[in-house]
């Protein structure tokens, strides 16, 4: 069905605006006079067509944000509480959400929810929005009639999840913009600074000393290839990329990521964190254990944690323990199987993972702090060391000429 942009006017006179889905313009109209609009049929149109055709870039398309989605789920949550139908409260939260992506997946899935689907079925078409841990959940809320409190849970699980990504993207910010610049610098004085001096010493026709005729040998050597150098690392990040999508390049990729000192303890201590955080809450909404290790297991970020998941999925289908395959995978910290092992023994599984990611979230904390805290002089230093070894060793020859003079 193709999208229609449409206008009406209420029986109060107010012009009312929105989008629908439909097989043809005189469906809109009949749509629109079912809910008590009247239709301006010349304002009813094909989304994409004539002038109103939008152009869409690959990868800049409109995105629904967390904190949208999060905001969503709150007001949701808070309309079942107060006893609104969910297709009001869909259709309310529609019209008042400014996100146009959000606004238009909300308008479907109200029109999915009075069609007779689940709401559940109905979330599960839009797997961009809303993943499977949001649907399974939602699932588990109709099921056992605690929709509002599963709703409120997945907003606050939103949040934290939010939290935690940003955390992470602090951490490697600075460093990843002081490194930039300092490539750039660099490459600013091989390429239009370093070829001023050397034209200089050229002219002065005595040996040079080694440091300053190294420099110049460099700079002459990347101005000569810098396309091909450039190529080169651009073929690599694609290769590396390529490589990274397939199943053994992830396996040995993320392997090699948890072995790194600092950054390996960082992604081991948010892939924890995040394991916890979603089976806790999946456990606690009454999603079955095995759906949820299935979810957690996609939702780890790393292919060996999530393998790690999924051999701990296969142990407890075969009648075994959870926290036996997590131990033996050596990817999870010893403290973490241990309150595994002692959730399953005494059936507070929800509730020991909830104490586990609570106490991993501070970690995160931790672990970032660790890393800028090293990077920080290891960058400087080795900045310190690049760049005053280009500026001394072009230095050189004027610091021994003024020795000669005097």
């Amino acid at each position: 069905m193709a999208v229609f942009v449409w206008e009406g006017r209420t029986s109060q006179g107010k012009i009312m605006k929105g989008e629908t889905e439909a097989v043809s313009q005189q469906a809109v109209i009949a749509w629109l006079r079912g809910q008590r609009i009247q239709p301006i049929p010349a304002r009813i149109r094909e989304k994409g067509k004539g002038l109103e055709k939008e152009i869409k870039i690959p990868g800049f398309g409109p995105k629904v944000k967390d904190h949208d989605l999060m905001v969503f789920t709150r007001q949701f949550a808070t309309m079942i509480d107060a006893g609104l139908p969910i297709v009001q409260s869909l259709d309310i939260l529609s019209q008042q959400t400014e996100n146009k992506l959000l606004k238009s997946t909300l308008q479907t899935i109200r029109r999915d929810v009075e069609s007779g689907f689940t709401l559940a079925d109905a979330l599960r078409k839009h797997p961009k929005i809303f993943d499977d841990l949001y649907v399974n959940m939602v699932s588990a809320g109709e099921e056992g009639g605690v929709l509002n409190s599963v709703l409120n849970r997945v907003a606050v699980f939103i949040e934290k999840a939010n939290k935690l990504k940003k955390k992470v993207k602090g951490a490697m910010i600075y460093p990843a913009t002081i490194i930039g610049v300092a490539v750039i610098v660099v490459a600013i004085l091989l390429i239009y600074v370093i070829p001023v001096f050397a034209e200089l010493y050229g002219s002065m026709g005595k040996a040079l000393p080694a440091p300053t005729q190294i420099t110049i040998n460099i700079s002459n050597w990347v101005r000569a290839y810098i396309v091909y150098l450039v190529l080169v690392l651009i073929g690599i990040g694609v290769a590396v990329s390529t490589y990274y999508k397939t199943e053994n390049g992830r396996v040995t990729i993320d392997g090699i990521l948890l072995r790194l000192p600092v950054v390996g303890d960082l992604l081991r201590t948010v892939a924890v964190a995040r394991f916890s955080q979603n089976m806790s809450i999946l456990l606690s909404s009454g999603v079955p254990i095995l759906d949820g290790l299935a979810i957690t297991s996609r939702t780890a970020g790393n292919k060996v944690v999530e393998q790690a998941i999924m051999a701990a999925r296969v142990s407890i289908s075969q009648g075994k323990t959870v926290a036996e395959p997590l131990t033996e995978s050596k990817v999870f910290p010893p403290m973490v199987c241990h309150m595994v092992a002692i959730g399953e023994n005494t059936g507070q599984l929800d509730s020991m993972l909830k104490r586990v990611g609570e106490f991993y979230e501070e970690e995160v904390d931790n672990s970032v702090a660790n890393l800028t805290a090293m990077m920080e002089p290891m960058i400087m230093i080795v900045l310190g060391i690049i760049l005053g070894g280009l500026v001394i060793s072009m230095y050189l020859p004027i610091f021994q000429l003024g020795s000669v003079i005097s």
